[in-house]
């Protein structure tokens, strides 16, 4: 049997395109929210529902909206902060994606306690 010789090495620049679905983005966008929602809640228990997570591919960027339940008291400006900063730094280091604009709406504040 006769061994073949290997096939002819794609140029820099011919190589193909990655598609990344947008429920890729959308899961890990969600799984980075939930980390910060945790984080923020006594304990590390989180009350009420997982962040709901949509997000639009516009050309090479993502823009994510993400709803999310959080505690009261709370630093609700805060921790809106560090969830867009979680989720735009997840994206693009696990898809290689630039996040444009990331959304958070805070749909209900929760007691603590």
């Amino acid at each position: 049997m006769a061994a073949s010789a290997p096939g002819p090495v794609p140029v820099s620049g011919r190589r193909g395109r990655l598609r990344v679905a947008d429920r890729v983005y959308a899961r890990i966008a969600a799984r980075a929210a939930r980390e910060v929602q945790v984080g923020a809640w006594p304990a590390g228990r989180a009350k009420g529902v997982p962040p709901h997570v949509s997000v639009a591919v516009p050309g090479s960027t993502v823009t994510v909206r993400v709803e999310v339940e959080l505690p009261f008291p709370a630093d609700i400006a805060g921790l809106a902060r560090t969830m867009r900063a979680a989720i735009a730094e997840r994206v693009l280091s696990l898809t290689g994606t630039r996040v444009s604009d990331v959304v958070v709406v805070v749909e209900k504040l929760v007691g603590a306690s």
